[in-house]
C-alpha cells in the first residue's frame, strides 16, 4: 500500500512556494520522496527558502527557480529550466496567489486584473507548459490550489472569489482536454488555514470566534492538514481521480 503514495524519483514544481501553504506542500511532497523545485518572484526570499528546506533533505532533492507565473514566456522558461536542470516534470502544484480586500464599488480595475492574473491565469499558463511536456510521456499530475471561496463568497474579496471559482472550472477544462493523455488534474480547496500570513486574522478576536463557530471541526486548519491530500493527488493512489476539487475545510462548506 505504501508504494501507492511513494513519490521517490519524481520531480515536482510548486509555484508560490517560498513560504506559507506552498512551502508546506513542497515539504510534504519532498517527505514522500519527490525532488522539489520551489518557485517565487522574490529571488532573495526564494533562495532563503531553498536553503532552509534543503538542510533537511539529501543533496539534490530541493531546487528553486524564480520566474513570473503570470507571464507566458516566463512560465515556458520555468518549465524548460526544470526539465533541463532537474529532470522530467511529473507533478505541478499551481499554488501562487494573492489577495486584495476592497469593496467592489471602490475596486480599481488594475487590482482586479492583478488578482485574476496571479490566482487564475497563472494556473493556465504554467499548467499548459507542464502539459506540453507531460502529454508526450503519457503521465503527469497537476494540482490546482483553490479555496473555500471556490464555493462561498465574502464581502470585499470579489477578484479572489472570481479567480478561485474560475480555477475550479479550469481544473475541469484541463481534465476534459488532457485526461485522455494520461494526466490527472485536480484541485485542493483549503478552508481557513493558520499560517504566518493569516496570523492577523487569528489574532482578531471577533473573526477568530466567527471561524470557530462557522467550522464544524471548531478549529483553524493547519498546513499539515493539506499534506496528505496533496501527496495522494500527486501519487499513483489517485490515478482514476480527475477533475475533482477536494475541500479541506473542517466541514465549513457543508453546513449553513
Amino acid at each position: 500500500m505504501s508504494a501507492l503514495f511513494d513519490l521517490t524519483g519524481r520531480v515536482a514544481l510548486v509555484t508560490g512556494s517560498s513560504r506559507g501553504i506552498g512551502n508546506a506542500l513542497a515539504r510534504a511532497l519532498a517527505d514522500a520522496g519527490a525532488t522539489v523545485v520551489l518557485n517565487g518572484i522574490n529571488t532573495e526570499r526564494l533562495k532563503a527558502a531553498e536553503a532552509a528546506m534543503a538542510a533537511g533533505y539529501p543533496p539534490g532533492r530541493v531546487h528553486s527557480c524564480a520566474f513570473d507565473v503570470t507571464s507566458d514566456t516566463e512560465a515556458a522558461r520555468g518549465v524548460v529550466w526544470v526539465e533541463e536542470n532537474v529532470g522530467p516534470l511529473e507533478i505541478l502544484v499551481n499554488n501562487a496567489g494573492i489577495q486584495h480586500r476592497v469593496p467592489m464599488l471602490d475596486l480599481d480595475v488594475a487590482d482586479w486584473e492583478r488578482v485574476i492574473s496571479t490566482d487564475l491565469t497563472s494556473a493556465f499558463l504554467v499548467g499548459r507548459e507542464a502539459a506540453r511536456v507531460m502529454i508526450p510521456r503519457g503521465r503527469g499530475k497537476i494540482i490546482n490550489i483553490c479555496s473555500v471561496q471556490t464555493d462561498l463568497a465574502r464581502p470585499t474579496i470579489a477578484p479572489y472569489i472570481a479567480a478561485k471559482g474560475g480555477l475550479r472550472n479550469l481544473t475541469r477544462a484541463m481534465t476534459a482536454e488532457w485526461a485522455g493523455s494520461g494526466l490527472q488534474i485536480n484541485g485542493i480547496a483549503p478552508g481557513y488555514i493558520h499560517t504566518e500570513m493569516t496570523q492577523n486574522l487569528v489574532d482578531d478576536e471577533d473573526f477568530n470566534a466567527w471561524i470557530l463557530g462557522r467550522t464544524p471541526a471548531h478549529r483553524w486548519g493547519t498546513v499539515q492538514d493539506l499534506a496528505g491530500p496533496a501527496v495522494w493527488l500527486a501519487s499513483d493512489g489517485s490515478d482514476f481521480v480527475n477533475g475533482q476539487t477536494i475541500f479541506i475545510d473542517g466541514g465549513m462548506t457543508v453546513v449553513v
